[in-house]
């Protein structure tokens, strides 16, 4: 018996039509869209070009841009299967190639698909500290979001004049009872995709906590990385922090760090997985800290944690941070002497920053220019 293989005009859903799948791919652009800007900007803030610059102020910018970089992916995972189902009858066109245009045209489909899904996957399993895949995520990650905008624009730039021909034409006119028309299948992924988003949002958009049964960071301000795995659960009794400068070196005990002038400021902790949340810290400014010295505030500053084994020991604080009153090298939080986890008996806490670069356990500060 020989089976019928189908043809794309089989296909009659109003779910394939073309009108629902130019409104979702823009929907879905939008998201990619503020999806990479936004990562963009989070890889230039931790691997800074020369160029670069990121301002200390407003202190919640960074946890605005971070935000909007999860929320807008969890927002497109319901919108790229939406999207998918609306075009699946295309792989059983035939020819399988036309002509050249045509041939780039589904290769650049298949390329955007895996490199979305890629994404979007590994993004998640990110959020959840699930680190299911053989490689350090934040260099793939960033190089495959390259992969998938390139490929977007070759099927734009292919689907252009059919995507305008759709955008202009009417969603009505297919509305049968009992049937899900086009502007019904529309309003179903909408339905879909808002709810993800506020399912998950209250990681970091603290109005939607109590309404975000999915967000990922429940406690009032969590640690991705404890002292325990961190191997500092005992301090050294006789520890100094070391603040080195062109001038010489200086070595403060804790004692001495309380009696400098101290600031309290509040602020949030963003972390690249989205979450935020703020608090109330107590320290040293690092302008005050820099005069104490001897150095002039505006020079960057080498960080350097006391862990060993962690990526993430070593950070810089550019000169828009360390002239900012509000970048402290942190001894309280809410009041209370920080405890282990917070990084005792010192850390970086400054405005507008990734949460990985809030250097704990403090050892060593470096006056670099």
């Amino acid at each position: 018996m020989k089976v019928k293989v189908p043809a794309e005009e089989d296909f009659k859903s109003a779910a394939h039509d073309e009108r629902v799948t130019a409104r979702l791919g823009l929907w879905l652009g939008i998201c990619f869209g503020l999806c990479f800007v936004t990562g963009l900007l989070s890889h230039a803030i931790q691997h800074p070009p020369t160029w670069f610059y990121w301002p200390s102020r407003p202190v919640n910018l960074y946890r605005v841009t971070q935000g909007t970089h999860v929320i807008s992916g969890v927002a497109a995972i319901p919108l790229l299967l939406a999207k998918l189902w609306s075009v699946y009858p295309k792989l059983f066109a035939r020819p399988l190639a036309k002509s050249l245009v045509n041939l780039v045209e589904r290769g650049s489909i298949l390329l955007l698909s895996a490199a979305a899904f890629f994404e979007l996957i590994t993004g998640i399993l990110n959020v959840a500290q699930n680190y299911a895949f053989p490689f350090f995520f934040p260099p793939v990650h960033y190089a495959v979001a390259w992969i998938a905008v390139g490929s977007i624009l070759i099927h734009v730039a292919v689907k252009l004049p059919i995507v305008r021909r759709a955008l202009k034409a009417s969603t009505k006119g297919d509305e049968r009872p009992g049937v899900l028309s086009r502007r019904g299948f529309l309003r179903s992924t909408g339905v879909v995709t808002g709810v993800a988003v506020v399912a998950t949002a209250g990681a970091t958009v603290p109005f939607l906590r109590r309404v975000s049964p999915l967000s990922w960071r429940t406690a009032d301000l969590p640690v991705n990385r404890s002292a325990l795995a961190a191997g500092m659960t005992r301090l050294d009794p006789g520890w100094r922090l070391k603040v080195i400068t062109p001038g010489g070196t200086r070595q403060f005990s804790l004692d001495e760090l309380n009696k400098l002038p101290q600031t309290t400021a509040e602020l949030p902790i963003a972390c690249v997985e989205g979450w935020s949340a703020s608090a109330t810290w107590t320290g040293v400014s690092i302008p005050d800290l820099l005069h104490a010295v001897g150095a002039a505030p505006g020079a960057e500053v080498r960080v350097e944690s006391m862990e060993r084994n962690s990526i993430y020991r070593v950070s810089v604080l550019p000169s828009p941070h360390t002239s900012d009153a509000k970048t402290l090298l942190a001894l309280r939080l809410n009041g209370e002497v920080l405890n282990a986890d917070h990084g005792y008996p010192c850390r970086i806490i400054a405005p507008s920053r990734p949460g990985v670069l809030q250097t704990k356990w403090v050892g060593t500060l470096e006056v670099l220019s």
